[in-house]
């Protein structure tokens, strides 16, 4: 089992910058890639960002360039660092691990909310 607590959420203007956190326990020790999902109302989840266990990165076009993630083995921590948000930025975001065999995510935290405003 991986426990997946996400933090950082909250609210800011537009322009501005966030950093979310994901610290994983458990099982976490293992290799495995991380993923920064996001969900706004009425809307589909969406994969923001993926980081692998070897710190390759994938984003969606809409945040290439703003957003970036990073990852603390040390710390069994992922960052998303958000910047120049928009108020479409607005969701919850959730973190999620892929553990090998790659596929599904295998585990999700409770999310953390962002609102920006306008």
């Amino acid at each position: 089992q991986v426990q997946l607590v996400e933090s950082g959420g909250g609210l800011v203007q537009a322009g501005g910058s966030l950093r979310l956190s994901c610290a994983a326990s458990g099982r976490a020790r293992d290799s495995y890639a991380m993923g920064w999902f996001r969900q706004a109302p009425g809307k589909q989840r969406e994969l923001v960002a993926r980081i692998s266990g070897i710190a390759t990165t994938n984003y969606a076009d809409s945040v290439k360039g703003r957003f970036t993630v990073s990852r603390d083995n040390a710390k069994n921590t992922v960052y998303l660092q958000m910047n120049s948000l928009k108020p479409e930025d607005t969701a919850v975001y959730y973190c999620a691990a892929d553990f090998p065999p790659w596929g599904p995510y295998d585990y999700w935290g409770q999310g953390t909310q962002v609102t920006v405003s306008s």
